[in-house]
């Protein structure tokens, strides 16, 4: 059930059916998420059932933004280190997730049973309505202090970002709330703070030079870390890092310009002879300007700007699945920071699986 966002009745639906240790897809700025109550063992089981996901797998627990999601953090955080909270103070609320020390008894199931839990402030304004609606205590309820919603599709599937999205994943029956396209089109940047500094465990649309700018420090990354002298701990689990994610049906493969037109001018007469009507089997996502490419090969420009890909690529995947095709070949992205978050998910989407 799909439930506009700009209906005040929608979301105290939603409230309702989170207090009542239901599950609801969420809209926020990244993907939409599937929530519960982050507090709600049972909630937070029936979210990686739906998804068949393994319950070591951690979730990310989403806060409201009231006082600039300090009290949120308070609630599930041992502690926050100075530089994450000069993260939060610049970043949230918005695309930024932070792994954090977990106060003993809260969180545990959506922590995945680790020590560490993750932490965002999303920036949409219907799901900071619902995280709002729930810190009310006035009718005399206790909180629900946090949502923990991963992306609201299978696990390991392509992130949906729009509510069409989510009930084709996960069916009409899922109560939803429509708060349109989302307008960045990736999850969110995770940052490790439990290990003395910043260690970057996914890129996302906060630039890796934004993270040190705002906190004064070199942002690590997990290899980094563990080759120092002092070799700290393991990173925590994290969602969206392994090694194959956001995968669609179709076998997902990375190729340079030169490689796609070299392979169009190898198949173009081979696969679709003049007067074919025979549906593609082969899609294409591209920057480069592709020659002699045929008719029958589904074709997508890719923008030239990094958020603007961001924005549609989850989308553009999905769309090209539902033509049926057993190939998706994209390009590779520049080797430049701001598309660091755009290469990451394709990678991921086409490694082995």
């Amino acid at each position: 059930m799909i439930l506009p966002a700009s209906d005040p009745e929608s979301i105290a639906h939603c409230v309702t059916t989170t207090r009542a240790g239901g599950l609801i897809g969420l809209p926020t700025e990244t993907v939409y998420g599937l929530g519960a109550d982050a507090d709600n063992d049972a909630a937070v089981a029936q979210i990686f059932a739906a998804k068949g996901r393994p319950a070591d797998h951690p979730l990310i627990v989403h806060v409201s933004s009231q006082d600039g999601g300090m009290s949120g953090a308070a609630h599930y955080a041992a502690q926050v280190p100075p530089f994450a909270q000069q993260l939060m103070s610049a970043f949230w609320p918005g695309p930024l997730t932070l792994i954090l020390p977990r106060r003993a008894g809260v969180g545990a199931a959506s922590a995945g049973g680790q020590n560490s839990i993750g932490l965002r402030c999303p920036a949409h304004p219907a799901a900071q309505a619902v995280l709002r609606a729930l810190r009310d205590t006035s009718g005399g309820q206790a909180p629900v202090w946090g949502i923990a919603a991963p992306s609201a599709n299978r696990f390991g599937r392509v992130s949906p970002t729009t509510a069409a999205h989510v009930e084709g994943e996960l069916g009409p029956d899922l109560l939803i709330l429509d708060g349109g396209p989302c307008d960045l089109g990736i999850e969110s940047t995770i940052i490790d703070c439990t290990r003395g500094e910043p260690v970057l465990l996914r890129p996302g649309s906060i630039s890796r030079l934004q993270v040190e700018q705002a906190c004064g420090r070199k942002l690590l990354s997990n290899d980094e870390l563990l080759s120092q002298q002092t070799r700290g701990p393991e990173a925590p689990k994290a969602s969206g890092t392994l090694e194959s994610h956001y995968a669609p049906n179709a076998k997902v493969r990375l190729m340079d310009a030169q490689s796609l037109q070299a392979a169009v001018d190898l198949l173009g007469g081979v696969m679709y002879p003049a007067g074919s009507d025979t549906k593609p089997s082969i899609a294409i996502y591209a920057r480069a300007a592709l020659k002699k490419v045929p008719m029958a090969i589904a074709l997508r420009r890719m923008p030239d700007d990094a958020a603007a890909t961001a924005h549609q690529l989850f989308a553009v995947l999905r769309a090209m699945d539902d033509t049926g095709v057993k190939l998706i070949w994209v390009e590779t992205p520049p080797d430049a920071m701001e598309w660091d978050g755009v290469r990451d998910r394709l990678q991921r989407a086409s490694a082995d699986r």
